[in-house]
């Protein structure tokens, strides 16, 4: 890592598995409930338009003359962080014989994050409202898809936090609040203020990094590392939320409570348990749920160890939910009894050990990796010890974990008389 200005890293990771280059960065501060919208919005209007290259077609025009350059920009979210990422990559120069290419893509990046169509204090005021509609388009889509909407609610039923309960594009609500002034305002407090993590993944030499990422003409700003984890306590009342709608399938999502998190010794027996619960097609949730009782048309489990949660979904017919959540709670009760036989246990290793060796070949992982060590400095493991760990988990650490399981929200979108 080199530290380019105060607040701003750089990272370079030499590598000849990949005959294109990644140029990335990541613009990160603590997550409130307040500019969440605001991130979402400012990532549309910076991918789709800028000074030199004020509408998409002349944006578009110039990633084909970087011999078809990706590119994108989107925000995301981590315990109680929030970021905004740009991605560009580009083939290696040297496959096309074009030394000048790294430069040009330097230049555009350099272009799109610090020259945005912005004149006196406000974007192109056309541009800024046909993104401001594309963004609600966006929102108001995902809760059309009853699936996707379900689970944005059961977050929403349990989380205590406002700015836990809300997605990481934000809200249409806040949206509309939104004005051209004041984004533009909020994007120089960005710029200026967020923690920066900037990456080069590729054949590259180092020192050439460094000369080129140094022409970025970031400042210096306080250095800031937002405590990641979000904590919440469990409560002994189960909150509950249902909506009724007239649709073709029900959907049942409940909560639970994990109090495991990232750095704890527990995580990887959790990543055991999840998929003999609900993480893989051999799982209780899928196999008793789903198949032998037919009670589902899916279910599923998943979990989030920077906030102590785990999640399970399911499409159901609404007049069978209480035979479904007394069938769920059946299977994690099993679970805590250690009733599961050795071969979906040594599967679910072998599964997860599987995702795992795939995943060192994909870019993002390396960079979330590279990333996630700024905040946590102990949770680097090399790929022995990460498969060392999983390897030691034993079917009395997976009972152990599933103990600590409390169910503390559900969600229901009643799909009325035709669905039952």
């Amino acid at each position: 890592m080199i530290e380019l200005k105060k607040g701003v890293r750089l990272h370079v990771i030499p590598t000849k598995k990949y005959k294109t280059i990644q140029l990335y960065g990541r613009l990160t501060t603590r997550l409130t409930k307040d500019i969440m919208t605001k991130r979402a919005l400012l990532a549309n209007l910076l991918e789709t338009s800028s000074l030199r290259y004020p509408d998409q077609t002349k944006l578009s025009g110039q990633l084909a003359e970087l011999y078809g350059a990706s590119f994108g920009l989107n925000v995301g979210r981590k315990g109680n962080l929030h970021w905004l990422d740009i991605g560009l990559g580009i083939v290696n120069g040297k496959y096309v014989d074009d030394p000048k290419l790294l430069p040009a893509a330097m230049d555009f990046l350099q272009e799109v994050l610090f020259l945005p169509n912005i004149h006196d204090g406000k974007f192109d005021e056309q541009t800024f409202q046909l993104e401001k509609e594309n963004l609600r388009s966006y929102i108001e889509t995902l809760q059309e898809d009853k699936q996707t909407m379900a689970s944005l609610k059961i977050k929403e039923t349990y989380f205590t936090d406002e700015a836990q309960k809300i997605p990481s594009f934000g809200t249409v609500t806040d949206l509309e609040k939104e004005t051209n002034e004041g984004l533009a305002a909020y994007y120089h407090e960005m710029i200026t203020e967020d923690q920066v993590d900037l990456f080069v993944i590729g054949d590259v030499e180092e020192a050439e990094m460094v000369a080129l990422f140094k022409q970025l003409p970031f400042v210096d700003r306080e250095e800031s590392f937002p405590a990641i984890y979000y904590y919440q306590t469990n409560d002994n009342v189960i909150r509950e939320q249902q909506i009724q709608e007239t649709v073709t399938q029900g959907k049942l999502n409940l909560a639970y409570g994990t109090d495991i998190y990232y750095e704890d010794t527990d995580r990887f027996a959790l990543l055991v348990f999840n998929g003999l619960f609900g993480g893989f097609p051999h799982s209780k949730l899928f196999m008793n749920v789903r198949e032998k009782a037919s009670l589902a048309y899916y279910a599923s489990s998943s979990f989030d160890t920077f906030r102590g949660y785990l999640q399970v979904q399911t499409g159901i017919n609404s007049n069978n939910r209480e035979k479904v959540l007394r069938l769920i709670d059946e299977q994690l009760i099993e679970l805590q009894a250690g009733n599961f036989t050795e071969l979906a246990f040594q599967q679910t290793k072998a599964m997860l050990k599987n995702h795992y060796l795939l995943g060192l070949d994909s870019m993002q992982n390396t960079i979330e990796t590279t990333y996630l060590a700024q905040w946590l400095p102990q949770s680097k493991l090399t790929d022995e010890e990460w498969l060392r760990r999983l390897a030691a988990v034993t079917p009395k650490d997976v009972q152990n974990v599933a103990k600590k399981i409390r169910l503390q929200a559900i969600f229901f979108l009643d799909g009325g008389r035709q669905n039952g």
